[in-house]
């Protein structure tokens, strides 16, 4: 029987841009189903789980991020610009742009979406807090104009909320993380953990 994977993410985490394709072939080739899942990392998981935003950081952590992101570029080849225009940025609007699209076209193609916006910022240098930008993701994926109005209603708000607290239930603390029957794997670097959980079955 096919498994299902709950994946939980930031739509402006690089960590979550470096695994996301990669992520997509793996749970593809599994036959596992995916529970698209953008969540509030910042304003509500971080503070009951000691994560820290970039600003309150260490230097020597930052400093240490930085090179450990152009490793994982380089090792996966995948194209990333470290320091990005606009980063850090709220990703709230891009979060539930993804929900109202998984809700109104379904999970392959917020998938999509979701690749894009995170390509947005780790690549092309989109700013995905401003309607502009996203109106023209939402455009370039063949989607409706209205998904940017879809994503301000009080359905995918709630979802947004309900998603956040669900990944708070289920122990995640950052991004991306997978949970697959109740085990959760956090980080793009445990993908091969995530492959070997869903050939078992």
């Amino acid at each position: 029987m096919a498994l299902t994977v709950d994946y939980y993410f930031a739509p402006h985490s690089p960590w979550t841009y470096l695994g996301h394709e990669r992520f997509a072939r793996i749970a593809g080739e599994a036959g596992a189903a995916i529970n698209v899942l953008p969540v509030d990392l910042g304003g509500k998981v971080f503070p009951v789980s000691g994560g820290l935003p970039l600003a309150k950081r260490a230097p020597q952590r930052l400093a240490y991020r930085l090179v450990e992101l152009q490793r994982f570029s380089e090792f996966l080849g995948r194209p990333i610009v470290l320091q990005p225009k606009f980063f850090p940025v709220n990703p709230d609007d891009a979060a539930k742009l993804i929900i109202a699209v998984d809700m109104h076209d379904g999970g392959d193609a917020a998938m999509r979406i979701a690749g894009r916006i995170l390509r947005g910022v780790w690549v092309d240098e989109r700013n995905i807090a401003d309607p502009r930008d996203l109106a023209k993701i939402v455009a370039e994926e063949g989607l409706p104009a209205r998904r940017l109005d879809d994503a301000m209603s009080q359905a995918a708000h709630v979802r947004y909320e309900r998603d956040t607290e669900r990944a708070i239930a289920a122990g995640v603390f950052g991004a991306p993380s997978y949970v697959i029957d109740g085990e959760l794997f956090w980080g793009q670097d445990r993908l091969d953990f995530v492959q070997r959980r869903l050939a078992r079955g």
